[in-house]
This record gives C-alpha cells, structure tokens and sequence, in this order.
C-alpha cells in the first residue's frame, strides 16, 4: 500500500497555499511513520514542468523530497496497468495521467491516492476497492 500523489497534489507543496500543503505533508509524513511508499508517477511531472519559474520550484521540491518521494517511470508493466484502468473506466487518453496516478496503487496493491479533483479519479478507481481517493 503506497501513498500516491497526483499532480494537483505536488502543485500544492510547491504552491501558496498553506492549508493544502500542510495536509499533504501530514500525509507523507503519515507514510512514511506507516513505512509506506510517497510516490509520483514520472508522466504526473510532464503536466507540472510549465515554464522556467514552475520547473524550477518543482526541481527544488524533487531535490529536497529526494529521500521522502519515490519517482516511478512508466515502463510496460505499468503501461499495461494503465491501459486497464482507462479501459474498465470506459475513458480515453485524456485521462492517461490521472490513470497513471490511479495505476501506482493498482500495482502496490491498494493505497490512497492525494488530489484536488477527486471526481476523475474516483471514476478511474472505482473497480478497486483497495484504492481510496483523498481530497486536499
């Protein structure tokens, strides 16, 4: 069971917002008291690399974080696991960086997933009873 944050959820540490960053930080600290995994998909970075003052904030944030978030790459085994939770969903590749979110705790075997925008991903986790989708 991992701890999974989505890119809404990364975007808050590196935002303004002092209440969304302090309950995502209590999460990750909560994660790693419980030896559980804070992991980002790799593709989740795509959506949050925006220009030269957001990628940077960000590579600062990864730096410091190097320790407390595992960075997970899309290789074919998640690729499939992806491919599975758009299908059983009925959506499309627009959905394809949510999925990967939801996908990371697919293939731990359960875990909670930290967003902003619970809608898309309750949708995504729905078939998966060991995935709980958690609002920021």
């Amino acid at each position: 069971m991992r701890l999974v944050l989505d890119a809404e959820a990364v975007s808050v540490l590196i935002g303004p917002e002092r209440g969304a960053r302090l309950r995502v930080r209590r999460a990750m600290e909560a994660a790693h008291r419980l030896r559980r995994d804070v992991t980002v998909a790799t593709l989740t970075l795509a959506e949050l690399y925006r220009g030269a003052g957001r990628s940077q904030a960000l590579d600062s944030l990864l730096a410091r974080e190097n320790d407390a978030v595992l960075l997970r790459d899309t290789d074919r085994q998640l690729a499939r696991v992806v491919g599975s939770v758009l299908a059983q969903a009925s959506l499309g590749s627009a959905h394809i960086v949510d999925a990967h979110a939801v996908a990371l705790a697919v293939e731990d075997g359960g875990g909670v997933v930290l967003t902003a925008d619970p809608a898309d991903l309750e949708r995504l986790a729905a078939p998966y009873r060991t995935i709980a989708i958690e609002g920021i």
